[in-house]
């Protein structure tokens, strides 16, 4: 209310400056003495007008607001102020014609009434803008505001998703392993436990540095190489610009069980899975010997980890698929 006075209050004088300028002109016979009171008057008159539209704008926005009907309002208020100000003119003119210095013809009266108009519908329209603007503005920061709330709770349900999901397949890997090799089953499960402390541990956080998640990596691959040994090859090349920048928890692990799920493994046809940076990206390549079938996945893990960077920002996870092999890349943040 503070900041549409004071817009008002600048309109005023802008409109007292412009239609002083123009009087110059439309009426060059007259005296410089006449222009100067017949000014003074009209900023005089101009102050309890602009204070008068402004009121009848607060009144009717209680009884008949603009979302209501715009042109309807606009009608009644301009009818409403005209009325208003032409009565307290007429006040204005029995209180102080006599100190007048200059005739009221019948020219001047007819000027001073289309003023009176015009500037009635400049300062209406001036306050329709004014609303209209600061309506605009309100609905952008609220469209703003519940779309961080959107974001965040769709990031927070994909999240809650994930750690579920590593621990189902970590689950049906270990299941399979002890039956295999009970010796190996039990390596297995110790490195799970230090796995899923990580996991754990930053299950409530956003974003971890690439390095970070390197440490926990290592950790997963000997988990891997327990069950897989030599039918499963990782290469790690990761450039030190790129071990303070961020990632999402757990993203590496999705990635490499990803790859593993969905290929063979055997010691004479290794899987050979890369990780590495370039341009900006955290990239995962593996070579394409897929299984014909896959057991055991609920086809979630990285659906869901796309849909986790498309929600924290603008870039969204890469995929390539070549005849021999299969690449994802990553923005680092």
């Amino acid at each position: 209310m503070k900041e549409e006075r004071k817009i008002l209050a600048y309109f005023v004088f802008a409109i007292f400056l412009f239609f002083s300028t123009v009087k110059v002109f439309l009426f060059p016979q007259f005296t410089l003495t006449w222009h100067i009171y017949t000014s003074i008057f009209g900023l005089i008159a101009m102050i309890p007008v602009a204070l008068t539209i402004w009121g009848v704008d607060v009144v009717l926005d209680r009884f008949y607001p603009y979302e209501r009907n715009l042109r309807i309002r606009i009608g009644v208020q301009v009818l409403v102020s005209l009325v208003i100000i032409f009565f307290i003119r007429y006040i204005f003119y029995l209180t102080f014609h006599q100190f007048i210095p200059v005739p009221l013809t019948t020219e001047l009266i007819v000027t001073i009434t289309i003023i009176h108009i015009l500037f009635v519908a400049s300062i209406i329209l001036t306050i329709f803008l004014f609303r209209f603007f600061n309506k605009w503005r309100e609905t952008e920061i609220k469209k703003e505001i519940l779309e961080k709330e959107k974001a965040t709770v769709q990031y927070d349900n994909l999240k809650n998703q994930l750690n579920p999901h590593f621990l189902f397949n970590s689950l049906t890997s270990l299941n399979s392993l002890i039956f295999e090799n009970p010796q190996l089953a039990s390596e297995f499960l110790q490195q799970l436990s230090k796995v899923y402390r990580y996991v754990l541990e930053n299950k409530d956080k956003t974003l971890v540095t690439v390095g970070t998640e390197l440490k926990f990596i290592d950790n997963y691959i000997k988990l891997l190489k327990s069950r897989f040994d030599s039918g499963l090859e990782v290469n790690i090349n990761i450039t030190s610009a790129s071990m303070d920048r961020s990632i999402l928890p757990v993203t590496l692990q999705i990635l490499i069980e990803n790859a593993i799920k969905h290929n063979t493994t055997a010691a004479d046809s290794p899987l050979c899975i890369s990780i590495y940076d370039e341009d900006g990206y955290l990239i995962v390549r593996n070579n394409l010997q897929t299984k014909n079938s896959v057991e055991s996945s609920n086809k979630q893990g990285l659906a869901n980890l796309k849909n986790l960077y498309s929600v924290l920002i603008a870039e969204e996870i890469i995929i390539e698929s070549s005849v021999d092999t299969f690449l994802i890349k990553v923005p680092l943040i």
